[in-house]
Protein backbone atom coordinates (compact mmCIF):
# COMPACT_ATOMS: atom_id res chain seq x y z
CA UNK A 1 0.00 0.00 0.00
CA UNK A 2 1.21 2.85 -1.18
CA UNK A 3 0.87 6.06 1.52
CA UNK A 4 -0.15 9.93 -0.22
CA UNK A 5 2.68 12.23 0.33
CA UNK A 6 2.74 14.29 3.35
CA UNK A 7 2.86 18.38 2.68
CA UNK A 8 4.50 20.49 4.70
CA UNK A 9 1.69 22.65 6.89
CA UNK A 10 2.62 26.48 6.36
CA UNK A 11 2.35 27.90 9.87
CA UNK A 12 2.10 31.31 7.86
CA UNK A 13 0.32 31.29 5.04
CA UNK A 14 1.94 33.60 1.91
CA UNK A 15 0.27 36.92 0.62
CA UNK A 16 -1.80 36.46 -2.22
CA UNK A 17 -2.70 39.46 -4.57
CA UNK A 18 -6.32 40.27 -3.70
CA UNK A 19 -6.29 39.17 0.12
CA UNK A 20 -8.52 41.18 2.60
CA UNK A 21 -6.28 40.72 5.63
CA UNK A 22 -5.98 43.38 8.36
CA UNK A 23 -2.90 45.58 8.65
CA UNK A 24 -1.57 43.42 11.58
CA UNK A 25 -2.03 40.05 9.44
CA UNK A 26 -0.33 41.60 6.30
CA UNK A 27 2.62 42.56 8.18
CA UNK A 28 2.75 38.98 9.60
CA UNK A 29 2.64 37.36 5.89
CA UNK A 30 4.64 40.28 4.46
CA UNK A 31 7.64 39.28 7.51
CA UNK A 32 7.23 35.39 6.20
CA UNK A 33 8.06 36.22 2.78
CA UNK A 34 11.80 37.94 2.59
CA UNK A 35 11.69 37.40 -1.26
CA UNK A 36 8.91 39.32 -1.69
CA UNK A 37 9.91 42.82 -3.26
CA UNK A 38 6.93 44.96 -3.12
CA UNK A 39 3.52 44.48 -1.26
CA UNK A 40 0.78 47.07 -0.32
CA UNK A 41 -2.56 47.13 1.84
CA UNK A 42 -4.94 49.45 0.47
CA UNK A 43 -8.13 49.59 1.84
CA UNK A 44 -7.92 45.97 3.51
CA UNK A 45 -6.64 44.57 -0.14
CA UNK A 46 -3.58 42.84 -0.92
CA UNK A 47 -1.90 44.76 -3.75
CA UNK A 48 1.27 43.23 -5.08
CA UNK A 49 3.39 44.59 -7.48
CA UNK A 50 4.16 42.94 -11.31
CA UNK A 51 7.95 43.56 -12.99
CA UNK A 52 8.71 46.81 -13.58
CA UNK A 53 9.96 48.22 -16.95
CA UNK A 54 12.74 51.07 -17.57
CA UNK A 55 10.90 53.37 -19.50
CA UNK A 56 7.77 53.08 -17.77
CA UNK A 57 9.20 53.33 -13.62
CA UNK A 58 12.61 52.40 -13.49
CA UNK A 59 13.85 55.83 -15.03
CA UNK A 60 10.50 57.90 -14.21
CA UNK A 61 11.68 56.68 -10.36
CA UNK A 62 15.25 57.71 -10.65
CA UNK A 63 14.67 60.98 -11.78
CA UNK A 64 12.11 61.67 -9.11
CA UNK A 65 14.13 60.38 -6.39
CA UNK A 66 17.32 62.56 -7.82
CA UNK A 67 15.10 65.70 -7.77
CA UNK A 68 13.77 65.08 -3.84
CA UNK A 69 17.23 64.48 -2.77
CA UNK A 70 19.29 67.77 -4.11
CA UNK A 71 16.03 69.67 -2.39
CA UNK A 72 16.93 67.32 0.78
CA UNK A 73 20.36 67.86 0.39
CA UNK A 74 19.85 71.29 0.78
CA UNK A 75 17.49 71.31 3.46
CA UNK A 76 17.67 70.47 6.57
CA UNK A 77 15.45 68.79 9.07
CA UNK A 78 13.93 66.68 6.49
CA UNK A 79 13.89 62.72 5.62
CA UNK A 80 13.41 61.35 1.77
CA UNK A 81 12.95 57.82 1.64
CA UNK A 82 12.47 55.62 -1.55
CA UNK A 83 9.96 52.43 -1.65
CA UNK A 84 9.72 52.61 1.87
CA UNK A 85 6.24 51.07 3.66
CA UNK A 86 3.89 54.12 5.75
CA UNK A 87 1.43 52.60 8.22
CA UNK A 88 -1.49 54.83 7.44
CA UNK A 89 -4.61 53.58 9.45
CA UNK A 90 -5.62 49.77 10.13
CA UNK A 91 -6.48 49.11 6.78
CA UNK A 92 -3.85 50.96 4.74
CA UNK A 93 -0.13 50.13 4.31
CA UNK A 94 0.89 51.30 0.79
CA UNK A 95 4.61 51.55 -0.28
CA UNK A 96 4.95 54.82 -1.77
CA UNK A 97 7.63 55.09 -4.65
CA UNK A 98 9.40 58.25 -3.18
CA UNK A 99 8.28 60.29 -0.24
CA UNK A 100 9.52 63.66 1.88
CA UNK A 101 8.70 63.83 5.64
CA UNK A 102 9.74 67.00 7.93
CA UNK A 103 11.72 64.79 10.67
CA UNK A 104 10.66 67.09 13.67
CA UNK A 105 7.56 68.84 13.97
CA UNK A 106 5.91 66.67 11.29
CA UNK A 107 3.32 64.65 10.93
CA UNK A 108 4.99 61.17 10.55
CA UNK A 109 7.36 59.68 12.65
CA UNK A 110 9.26 56.47 12.74
CA UNK A 111 8.71 53.32 14.65
CA UNK A 112 10.96 51.23 16.66
CA UNK A 113 11.26 49.08 14.88
CA UNK A 114 12.12 51.05 11.34
CA UNK A 115 8.82 51.65 9.57
CA UNK A 116 7.13 55.13 8.72
CA UNK A 117 3.84 56.12 10.90
CA UNK A 118 1.74 58.42 9.62
CA UNK A 119 1.25 60.76 6.94
CA UNK A 120 4.47 61.99 5.57
CA UNK A 121 3.65 65.51 4.17
CA UNK A 122 4.86 64.67 0.40
CA UNK A 123 4.30 61.30 -1.39
CA UNK A 124 5.03 60.70 -5.24
CA UNK A 125 4.01 57.43 -7.18
CA UNK A 126 4.61 56.70 -10.39
CA UNK A 127 1.94 55.15 -12.04
CA UNK A 128 1.19 53.63 -15.07
CA UNK A 129 -2.09 55.77 -16.41
CA UNK A 130 -4.62 57.30 -14.86
CA UNK A 131 -6.75 53.43 -14.72
CA UNK A 132 -3.62 52.75 -12.09
CA UNK A 133 -4.37 52.37 -8.32
CA UNK A 134 -2.65 55.15 -7.72
CA UNK A 135 -4.61 57.27 -9.38
CA UNK A 136 -8.08 55.86 -7.55
CA UNK A 137 -7.71 54.25 -4.77
CA UNK A 138 -4.25 55.54 -2.89
CA UNK A 139 -5.38 59.13 -4.00
CA UNK A 140 -8.38 58.71 -1.43
CA UNK A 141 -6.48 57.04 0.85
CA UNK A 142 -3.77 59.77 1.01
CA UNK A 143 -6.27 62.26 1.51
CA UNK A 144 -8.16 60.79 3.96
CA UNK A 145 -5.17 60.57 5.92
CA UNK A 146 -3.45 64.13 5.69
CA UNK A 147 -0.78 63.50 2.93
CA UNK A 148 -0.85 66.85 2.47
CA UNK A 149 1.01 67.04 -0.91
CA UNK A 150 0.41 64.04 -3.42
CA UNK A 151 2.54 63.53 -7.39
CA UNK A 152 1.49 61.63 -9.10
CA UNK A 153 3.34 60.65 -12.65
CA UNK A 154 1.46 58.83 -15.32
CA UNK A 155 3.93 57.34 -17.18
CA UNK A 156 2.01 56.34 -20.06
CA UNK A 157 -0.21 58.90 -19.96
CA UNK A 158 2.36 61.70 -20.27
CA UNK A 159 0.86 63.56 -17.13
CA UNK A 160 1.88 64.38 -14.11
CA UNK A 161 -0.56 65.75 -11.65
CA UNK A 162 0.47 67.47 -8.07
CA UNK A 163 -2.48 67.99 -5.79
CA UNK A 164 -2.31 69.70 -2.53
CA UNK A 165 -4.56 69.04 0.44
CA UNK A 166 -7.41 72.15 0.89
CA UNK A 167 -10.19 71.71 3.72
CA UNK A 168 -9.98 68.12 3.77
CA UNK A 169 -9.87 67.50 -0.26
CA UNK A 170 -7.06 67.73 -3.06
CA UNK A 171 -6.98 70.39 -5.38
CA UNK A 172 -4.62 70.08 -8.64
CA UNK A 173 -1.83 72.67 -8.64
CA UNK A 174 -1.24 73.80 -12.42
CA UNK A 175 1.59 75.53 -13.58
CA UNK A 176 2.88 79.19 -13.71
CA UNK A 177 3.14 81.03 -16.37
CA UNK A 178 7.20 79.93 -17.05
CA UNK A 179 5.70 75.95 -16.88
CA UNK A 180 7.15 75.91 -13.05
CA UNK A 181 4.88 74.13 -9.98
CA UNK A 182 5.78 75.38 -6.88
CA UNK A 183 5.28 73.27 -3.42
CA UNK A 184 3.15 74.55 -0.75
CA UNK A 185 4.49 71.98 1.72
CA UNK A 186 8.03 72.65 0.76
CA UNK A 187 9.08 76.39 -0.31
CA UNK A 188 11.79 75.90 -2.97
CA UNK A 189 10.83 72.77 -4.52
CA UNK A 190 9.66 73.97 -7.88
CA UNK A 191 8.90 71.40 -10.40
CA UNK A 192 9.39 72.22 -14.53
CA UNK A 193 6.58 69.64 -15.60
CA UNK A 194 7.70 69.91 -19.35
CA UNK A 195 11.24 69.26 -18.38
CA UNK A 196 10.66 66.09 -16.11
CA UNK A 197 7.86 64.74 -19.03
CA UNK A 198 10.72 64.94 -21.30
CA UNK A 199 13.47 63.15 -19.61
CA UNK A 200 15.11 66.64 -19.52
CA UNK A 201 16.33 66.13 -15.85
CA UNK A 202 19.11 68.98 -16.34
CA UNK A 203 16.85 71.45 -16.76
CA UNK A 204 14.33 70.31 -13.68
CA UNK A 205 17.10 70.86 -11.69
CA UNK A 206 18.60 73.61 -13.12
CA UNK A 207 15.03 74.94 -12.13
CA UNK A 208 15.03 73.40 -8.57
CA UNK A 209 18.08 75.36 -7.79
CA UNK A 210 16.27 78.50 -8.62
CA UNK A 211 14.24 77.73 -5.89
CA UNK A 212 16.55 76.95 -3.29
CA UNK A 213 18.21 79.93 -4.00
CA UNK A 214 14.50 81.86 -2.77
CA UNK A 215 13.96 83.54 0.10
CA UNK A 216 11.03 81.64 0.97
CA UNK A 217 13.44 78.35 0.97
CA UNK A 218 16.45 80.13 3.12
CA UNK A 219 13.27 81.46 5.65
CA UNK A 220 11.90 77.64 5.84
CA UNK A 221 15.43 76.44 6.14
CA UNK A 222 16.16 78.15 9.12
CA UNK A 223 12.89 77.48 10.73
CA UNK A 224 13.89 73.67 10.25
CA UNK A 225 16.97 74.33 11.54
CA UNK A 226 15.70 76.07 14.79
CA UNK A 227 13.57 73.14 15.53
CA UNK A 228 15.77 70.30 15.19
Amino acid sequence: MISAPIYPRLTIPPLENGDQLTRVEFERRYSAMPNQKKAELIEGVVYMASPLRVQGHGEPHSDIMTWLGVYKAATPGLMSADNTTVRLDADNEPQPDALLRIKVGGQSTISEDDYVEGAPELIVEIAASSASIDFNQKLKVYRRNGVQEYLIWRVYDGEFDWFRLNAGEYIKLETNENGIIYSQTFPGLWLDKAALLAGNLAKVLSVLQQGLASQEHQDFAQKLQSNS
